[in-house]
């Protein structure tokens, strides 16, 4: 976990992950370009069983990202090598994700 560095705008995400290896290859193509902009996975957890949500499909994985500001969230998720990143690797290794929560941090 990063030091306490003020407010930080995060995101709780739920998803099952179908392709072990092909979010690996995403989480390896996002992961600099996330860091490059001062964002970082505060937890990251691999789950098991689901017990009550909203959620299509059970989680396997669950984790929380945190960026600087929202303006610097947005700005993430609509970098060109992002969205490319999310294209190749994303896709076909997700069969579902859900945003828990928004909010920030104080």
């Amino acid at each position: 976990m990063k030091p306490n560095q003020g407010p930080r705008s995060e995101m709780l995400v739920g998803m099952r992950i179908t392709d072990e290896a092909g979010y690996a290859r995403y989480r390896a193509a996002m992961t600099p370009i996330l860091e490059s902009m001062g964002g970082f996975f505060r937890y990251d957890m691999r789950v098991s069983e689901l017990l009550k949500g909203e959620a299509d499909e059970p989680f396997n994985r669950v984790f929380i990202l945190s960026f600087p500001d929202d303006a610097t969230k947005d700005r993430f998720f609509t970098d060109p090598a992002y969205l490319r990143a999310k294209e190749v690797h994303f896709a076909g290794s997700v069969s579902s994700f859900t945003l828990i929560a928004s909010y920030s941090t104080p």
